[in-house]
């Protein structure tokens, strides 16, 4: 195995600097791949709007057109998730300025009694709504243009939703200015409007960090103020545009994965020749590399050296019983000499560094005679076994390799 990852790296050691002479690798964001993920403090923003809408609820159009257009405003906080995708949530205000019935006063708002519309039957009507509003946003232009960091102009549809706290005049008091109040035409009920939204914000940069904004609204608005127990709960439009600005913090722009390009390459007919030529040698090199490496296959291994032991097992200090994984040394050498017809010579030994002399002599003989016992056990012949105790050195490395002298060696005969 090391002598094919040697050719392999040869190969590549003669090839790659002809292959990089003769072209240059560059490194660009690929956006097919798609957008990384920005860190989550960033590509936030704060949005403030303000503008004018008109509702059109059951009697708005009694009313003269002027009359019914009513200030809106906005303050958003929001993110972007992606080049296309994004949230946003704030407060928002709303006067809703029309029309009602005739003696529907409590949410009229007008000074003294109000002015007739329509020969007396209806009365101008206004009341303010205070709220919160969330909205999800998708970047239309990135997703049909594609993502571009300094584009000026982006169009972004979103869909939303809405709930506002209505205020009213006292209706308690229908001819005089009544106070502003909480809830609309006495009525605990009438305290909220529900509403759904939709738009379109058209953004122009100024720059990195701020952008102008036009938001054409459209909102679909639950209006409940036009008269307290005359069963009028309807969805109604309610169209709007604002003008505002948006500021962006953190990191505002989208990086998409970096990929190696290598430009085409073209060669003259020289050229050509020479690479011709270099693949040829290429080819002889990598024949004459083969051809080394099928010698050393056939190569016979070296013959074993016959005075090395058949086997070796070793014991821990101080100890005779043979453990762990001695056991499956000494059961693959009983395997052995059962298949052979010979005789074997068992030397105990143990180390001069620990302990006594006295004591070194029992732990030979105490090893030798636990290694002959366990291969009896396993099946060989007891007369095939011939024991011995060394007093020497079995390796004779220094006291820091003592561990290596305490054993039984096994020999031929």
């Amino acid at each position: 195995m090391k002598k094919i990852a040697l050719l392999a790296l040869l190969l590549v050691t003669y090839l790659v600097p002809n292959f990089a002479s003769a072209q240059e690798v560059t490194y660009v964001e690929d956006p097919s791949q798609g957008y990384l993920f920005n860190r989550m403090k960033d590509n936030w923003f704060i949005t403030a709007d303000g503008g004018v809408g008109m509702m059109m609820s059951r009697f708005d159009k009694h009313e003269h057109f002027g009359h019914r257009l009513g200030a809106k405003a906005d303050l958003f906080v929001g993110k972007w998730f992606s080049p296309l995708l994004g949230i946003r949530a704030g407060l928002d205000f709303e006067q809703i300025k029309g029309a009602t019935e005739t003696g529907n006063y409590a949410a009229l708002g007008y000074r003294n009694w109000p002015r007739q519309l329509d020969g007396g039957k209806y009365v101008p009507q206004h009341f303010n709504n205070f709220g919160l509003v969330g909205d999800v946003l998708f970047n239309v232009t990135n997703w049909v243009c594609g993502y571009k960091p300094n584009r000026f102009y982006n169009a972004i549809v979103y869909v939303g939703a809405a709930v506002n706290w209505v205020y009213a005049r006292d209706g308690a008091r229908p001819y005089s200015d009544g106070d502003w109040k909480y809830g609309a035409n006495d009525d605990p009920d009438h305290s909220r409007n529900y509403s759904l939204q939709t738009g379109l914000l058209n953004t122009f940069a100024i720059n990195k960090k701020i952008d102008i904004n036009l938001d054409l609204r459209f909102d679909l608005m639950q209006e409940h103020i036009d008269g307290a127990g005359m069963g009028y709960k309807t969805w109604n439009e309610y169209p709007g545009v604002l003008l505002g600005m948006t500021y962006k913090f953190g990191k505002t722009e989208w990086n998409a994965p970096i990929t190696a390009v290598c430009p085409e390459w073209k060669y003259t007919d020289a050229e050509g020749d020479a690479l011709v030529a270099d693949l040829n040698a290429a080819k002889r090199k990598i024949a004459d590399l083969e051809d080394q490496l099928r010698k050393c296959l056939e190569k016979k291994p070296a013959e074993a050296n016959p005075d090395a032991p058949l086997a070796t097992v070793y014991f821990p200090i101080n100890r005779t019983e043979v453990l762990g994984v001695q056991r499956n040394v000494v059961d693959a050498v009983a395997e052995v000499m059962k298949n052979e017809n010979r005789n074997y010579l068992l030397t105990g030994w143990a180390d001069n560094y620990t302990g006594n002399d006295q004591i070194n002599v029992r732990l030979r003989k105490g090893r030798v005679a636990t290694v002959k016992n366990e291969l009896v056990n396993r099946g060989v012949a007891e007369g095939r076994l011939e024991t011995q105790i060394n007093n020497g050195e079995l390796t004779d490395y220094g006291p820091k390799c003592a561990s290596l002298d305490r054993a039984v060696t096994i020999h031929r005969k």
